[in-house]
């Protein structure tokens, strides 16, 4: 049965590039080739600010062409690290007919949402657990192709949605789900550890989603934060020298942002946001 880890990462973020590498040590672990799309394979015009989207998250429905070379995929986003202790998913959810996703609608409330994108595509119905609507987050999607998720979705309804629905892909993906009728089952969250679950003992976990600010507490951006904990949990596997260049990279990356805001010289920078978090800089 052939297996595959796909992502979407554009750009230099050092944040991908561990990530990637945790999914590349995974796939060797469970025999599974690792997809990295680094260029859009669908092409939206999303251009409501209000929802914060990216026409990047169409890249999703790419998974259908996938299952036509693999029985199966686990699709992840690139703000997720892998720990080096994870258990194989492949074995854990072995129903071929079932996606397995986490129900993040046990902790937020995304009835607005689907109340939303009834209204633009049709009606589906959302069921309930204790009074809540399931609702599953889509960083982590595990299917085969005997799910059929993607087998009616389409760039043309993710474009009726993308300036309408917030985290239109999300949703889109929890409405094919509804409406198409598929089989799906919540996984457990130490396959998507996320930080609406609360900061305490989150490095346990096998999949750590970096969602939203993820957990940077005190540190000043979540790409950083990102690339301390890699470091931490990958340190028997890294060199002294290859800890520092993470750590150099990440903080180059957080100058460029604040070079973007401030349009100053990064060593200016980097001098000012050095006295503020000395910890942090290298």
């Amino acid at each position: 049965m052939k297996r595959a880890i796909f992502t979407l990462a554009i750009g230099d973020n050092p944040m991908y590039k561990a990530a990637i590498t945790s999914f590349e040590e995974y796939g060797k672990k469970v025999g599974a080739d690792v997809i990295v799309s680094k260029e859009l394979h669908y092409h939206l015009h999303v251009n409501n600010k209000k929802y914060d989207a990216s026409p990047a998250w169409s890249e999703k429905l790419y998974i259908a062409e996938l299952l036509k070379t693999y029985d199966r995929v686990l699709y992840l986003d690139a703000d997720i690290l892998v720990s080096p202790f994870a258990e194989n998913i492949f074995e854990e959810c072995p129903e071929l007919d079932t996606v397995y996703m986490f129900n993040e609608g046990k902790y937020k409330d995304r009835s607005p949402h689907a109340q939303r994108i009834n209204e633009v595509l049709g009606e589906a119905h959302w069921p309930e657990e204790n009074g809540k609507m399931v609702y599953f987050n889509s960083g982590m999607i595990l299917l085969s192709k005997e799910t059929g998720l993607f087998d009616n979705a389409s760039a043309d309804e993710m474009q009726k949605i993308c300036n309408e629905v917030k985290f239109y892909d999300q949703t889109y993906i929890n409405y094919l789900i509804r409406r198409d009728k598929i089989n799906c089952v919540s996984v457990d969250k130490r396959f998507n550890r996320m930080p609406l679950l609360g900061l305490e003992d989150y490095q346990s976990a096998s999949f750590i989603h970096y969602a939203g600010r993820g957990y940077r507490e005190k540190v000043p951006m979540r790409d950083l934060k990102f690339i301390i904990d890699y470091c931490e949990i990958f340190k028997d596997q890294l060199s002294e020298a290859q800890i520092l260049d993470y750590k150099k990279q990440a903080w180059h990356w957080y100058m460029l942002k604040q070079q973007r805001k401030t349009k100053l010289p990064i060593p200016l920078l980097s001098a000012v946001f050095g006295l503020f978090h000395p910890q942090h800089k290298y």
